[in-house]
């Protein structure tokens, strides 16, 4: 089989490229997506994704190695394997990232990727109004728990500001958060682009479609070996192959394909097609800690955690398409700076009307609220400077690579972690929040040292699932793996388009900009495309 392109993941920025690339019918697309149909209740009703989180079919769930830096623990990195990729699967906040973000990007001569040339790119796949097109950025007014304005509460004593929107002209602050849903269901670049892309027929999507190996041949990619249905294939593509795999998965694909370092591509029986070391190279992620709390007050488990309660709130979700099951539980938080000497937000906050436990059942791992009410604050810094790695094992892609996070290894992100916890020490000894807790679920920063802080986050944090730059953009192959346009350095027709080209971490939830880059990708692949005919 052939097309004018090969797209290789349904995710989040491969939704986006098949529809952009055969807009107008002048291209034909095959997009090859891994996993399954995203048409499942668990995707669709906002809420599920929490059920989907140790799910088997729809989720990769790769786990790190064990992280010296914390303490011998292996990370989970869950990861989306169905059509809307990760955007099926996670917690809904869409959220662009700090304009500063994007001028960083730029001053590493990567001039066309400014804030001013991406903002056009951000708005283009928003739906905001009834009569735009794009994802919808819902403000869930009417959904959200009442125990928030216990937060909101707390700020405006602390004389933190107020973001109305974090996506509008001031992000800096706390606020509510907005999220990607329409209609109470959830919103993906699978329902916005994808699919009118498909009753057009210029996209042959094919699911459980497992790219092996990208032909190269002179320079050139030609084509895509893959297995659909216990069947190794080979499209073949006139214009261009685009992977969109993902942070860990587009690496690994480009290693067995024979690009990458030669020595670690000798060690798992790969000839080099290119030699380039920043494959895989240059790791980044969010980690989070998050700190429980006992509250005198309703919260969102009192909703949740009763059998009756449950039922009550499915049968409300499926009668008015409202109730805590259309919302995400992030519902409250914020871009902060712990000290005014710094220059651009340093802490992301994140506070939720819930606390939950995670206990492994007979039907697999469960996420159940706490059968008292609680309320969980967490931070996490924005633009860690630690950096990792991805690393496939084998030429068998079904493998999973080896993934070393390496993080708290530099001493701004120990110096930025002992902020996060000071700056959530100062809301729970507020009025608005001291008077509510009646007890600590977890360690709680405002008792422990700056040593006890940064010993606690080896001990208990986790990622919030923003993996990136391991296919890193840049000007020189020997710094990067693909050009200002996504073009793979030295290679021809090869592109690569997710959140692994981001040069450094955006500063918050990566769904958003990793939208932005497959939008504005269309435009640099079919302009690259134009030039060389």
């Amino acid at each position: 089989m052939d097309a004018d392109y090969i797209v290789v993941g349904a995710g989040s920025a491969g939704c986006i490229l098949a529809a952009g690339l055969s807009e107008g019918g002048k291209n034909s697309v095959i997009l090859l997506e891994a996993g399954p149909t995203d048409r499942h209740p668990y995707v669709k009703i906002p809420l599920g994704y929490g059920l989907l989180f140790h799910d088997k079919v729809r989720n990769y769930q790769y786990y790190s190695v064990e992280e010296p830096a914390l303490n011998g623990r292996q990370i989970y990195i869950p990861r989306g394997k169905t059509v809307g990729g990760s955007g099926s699967i996670n917690a809904l906040v869409y959220f662009r990232g700090m304009p500063a973000d994007f001028e960083s990007w730029k001053s590493e001569g990567l001039t066309n990727w400014g804030w001013e040339n991406v903002r056009p790119y951000f708005e283009a796949n928003e739906r905001r109004n009834k009569s735009d097109t794009g994802i919808t950025i819902t403000d869930p007014v009417s959904e959200r728990h009442p125990f928030t304005k216990v937060f909101s509460q707390a700020a405006a004593e602390l004389n933190v500001r107020v973001s109305d929107d974090f996506n509008g002209p001031n992000p800096e602050g706390v606020g509510y958060y907005h999220i990607t849903t329409r209609s109470g269901f959830r919103n993906t670049s699978a329902d916005s682009f994808l699919r009118p892309a498909l009753r057009k027929n210029h996209v042959r999507l094919l699911t459980r479609a497992t790219a092996q190996k990208i032909n190269i041949t002179n320079g050139v990619a030609r084509s895509v070996a893959f297995i659909h249905k216990g069947k190794l294939l080979t499209a073949t593509a006139r214009h261009g192959i685009i992977l969109s795999a993902g942070a860990i998965n587009s690496p690994q694909l480009l290693q067995v394909s024979g690009i990458g370092d030669p020595e670690h591509l000798r060690q798992i029986g790969v000839e080099t097609v290119l030699e380039n070391l920043n494959v895989g190279a240059h790791l980044q992620d969010h980690l989070f800690a998050g700190y429980q709390y006992k509250t005198n007050q309703q919260t969102l488990n009192g909703e949740l955690y009763s059998l009756t309660a449950k039922t009550h709130q499915v049968l409300r979700y499926f009668l008015t398409r409202g109730g805590p099951l259309s919302n995400s539980v992030n519902q409250f938080g914020g871009f902060v700076r712990s000290s005014s000497k710094i220059e651009t937000p340093n802490i992301q906050l994140y506070f939720n009307p819930a606390t939950y436990t995670i206990s492994r059942q007979k039907g697999g791992v469960m996420i159940q609220p706490d059968p008292f009410s609680g309320f969980t604050l967490g931070f996490q810094p924005t633009r860690p400077t630690s950096r990792g790695s991805v690393k496939a094992m084998s030429v068998d892609i079904s493998k999973a690579p080896e993934i070393k996070m390496n993080p708290i290894s530099t001493n701004e992100d120990i110096n930025n972690i002992v902020a996060g916890g000071r700056y959530i020490s100062k809301f729970v000894q507020s009025n608005a929040l001291s008077s509510v807790i009646s007890g600590h679920l977890s360690p709680s920063p405002d008792t422990m040292s700056d040593a006890e802080i940064l010993e606690d986050f080896r001990e208990r944090s986790s990622s919030t699932f923003h993996p990136c730059g391991t296919c890193r953009m840049g000007t020189k192959i020997l710094n990067s793996v693909v050009d200002g346009n996504l073009k793979v350095h030295g290679l021809e027709r090869l592109f690569v388009v997710d959140a692994s080209v981001f040069p450094s971490i955006t500063s918050g939830n990566t769904n958003a900009p990793t939208l932005m880059v497959a939008r504005y990708a269309c435009d640099l692949i079919l302009r690259t495309a134009s030039a060389t005919e």
